[in-house]
């Protein structure tokens, strides 16, 4: 007698919908999540949220100086009048 595939198959599916059912059930969303947070937690995660936007902000302003420089081959950072050689 064969394995029995395609049962096994079926099965398999099965478990793995139960799981993402189960998952998606009971697991919070970001916002649910931030709005059980407490105050103090809060105020901390939107610290986190404006650094890192700001951070983002900058390596952008970065990339996009970069791109449009004329001497691609130096860094931006690259203090031409002041070369240290």
């Amino acid at each position: 007698m064969s394995f029995p595939w395609i049962r096994m198959a079926i099965l398999s599916g099965g478990l793995m919908g139960m799981g993402y059912a189960l998952m998606k059930a009971t697991v919070p969303s970001p916002e649910q999540t931030y709005a059980a947070m407490a105050p103090d937690l809060r105020k901390k995660v939107d610290a986190n949220r404006t650094a890192r936007l700001a951070q983002e902000q900058e390596l952008k302003r970065l990339i996009e100086a970069q791109t449009k420089a004329p001497e691609a081959t130096e860094p931006i950072w690259a203090d031409t009048r002041n070369p240290r050689r």
